[in-house]
């Protein structure tokens, strides 16, 4: 699978920043495997008009992290993947997801209430797991 890349200007995060949260999240969601090739930094440079420093910047700092290894004239690959679960798993639970965020909106909440009630179950969960 091939990443497409996206940038959002207003977010106050730094532009490598955002490219290594979206290759760790394809990780995390098995979207990316290890042998997969990242696209080349002309490529993101064409697409989302940035400076290529800033590309090699953020795929320098997954390869600090051992998350992907440049091959000089080759390109950038996946080495290792970060997902806990099998692809099935996050089919499964995505669907449901999905199921659950519309229902959401059907009750009337909004994307930032979303996100708010699930930011408060994830910190209850965790504050449960550490005590």
């Amino acid at each position: 699978m091939v990443i497409e890349f996206h940038l959002d200007r207003g977010s106050g995060v730094a532009t490598y920043l955002q490219l290594v949260h979206q290759v760790k999240q394809a990780l995390r969601l098995g979207m990316l495997r290890p042998g997969d090739q990242l696209p080349t930094a002309r490529e993101v440079v064409d697409k989302l008009a940035i400076n290529p420093n800033t590309v090699l910047k953020a795929y320098r700092e997954l390869e600090r992290e051992g998350l992907v290894v440049g091959r000089p004239g080759l390109g950038t690959f996946i080495k290792r993947t970060l997902g806990g679960a099998a692809p099935a798993e996050y089919t499964r639970l995505r669907g449901e997801f999905t199921r659950w965020v519309r229902a959401c909106g059907e009750a009337g909440l909004d994307h930032e209430d979303v996100k708010a009630l699930v930011g408060s179950v994830l910190d209850e969960a965790s504050r449960r797991e550490t005590a």
